[in-house]
């Protein structure tokens, strides 16, 4: 029996050569859910980077959330669509929501967990 075909590396096509695009340059993921599941998840990560503990809630009735532990109260922020792009919301205010994209989001949202 000849195994020669079996042991041969397969070739490598361009696609599997190319570096994956960074999350913030990537097309839509998913479906509406599915991208506020992957924005919150993201912010999860960004905001332990800084020092945040977080709980991420996926309820069935109401909308997901994440939950930043603030030094004074807790923190609720929600993933929405605004137009095309994605913005962390954690209030009413105009300067209580950020780009999900903005490199800087995690750091605004710990500042105002500490609030």
């Amino acid at each position: 029996m000849d195994h020669s075909k079996a042991m041969l590396p397969e070739e490598a096509t361009p696609a599997d050569q190319a570096q994956p695009a960074p999350l913030t340059q990537r097309p839509v993921l998913g479906t509406v859910q599915e991208d506020r599941y992957i924005h919150l998840v993201r912010l999860a990560w960004d905001l332990r980077g800084v020092g945040v503990a977080t709980r991420l809630e996926l309820p069935l009735t109401e909308e997901p959330s994440l939950t930043a532990q603030g030094t004074r109260r807790p923190l609720q922020v929600i993933a929405r669509r605004l137009g095309q792009d994605w913005i962390y919301q954690w209030g009413r205010g105009r300067n209580q929501w950020i780009d999900a994209l903005d490199q800087g989001a995690a750091q605004t949202i710990r500042k105002a967990a500490a609030r």
